[in-house]
C-alpha cells in the first residue's frame, strides 16, 4: 500500500504528516537535524482519525506529537 499524502506543517520538529484512515496509521516526517542528514519518517499504529485532526489544528505540532502520540501509539521507522 502506498504511503498517504503528506501535508507540510509549521513546526521546528515535524516537517510533514499524513494519515491512512483504512490502516489507522499516522505518518510523521521529522525535520532533519543537519542539512546532510536523512529525513526520518515514523509510522504510528492504531491511531484514531481524531488524533490526526487535532494534530493538524494544534498550536504546536511538535508538542502535540510528544504529548499525545509518542507515549500512546507504537511506532516503526520507515
Amino acid at each position: 500500500m502506498p504511503p498517504p499524502r503528506m501535508t507540510p506543517v509549521r513546526s521546528s520538529a515535524v516537517a510533514r504528516v499524513g494519515y491512512d484512515a483504512l490502516a489507522r496509521e499516522l505518518h510523521v516526517a521529522y525535520v532533519r537535524e543537519h542539512p546532510w542528514a536523512v529525513e526520518r519518517t515514523y509510522v504510528y499504529s492504531d491511531v484514531p482519525a481524531r488524533i490526526h485532526r487535532e494534530l493538524l489544528a494544534a498550536d504546536s505540532v511538535g508538542a502535540f506529537v510528544n504529548r499525545e502520540v509518542k507515549p500512546r501509539f507504537h511506532a516503526r521507522e520507515l
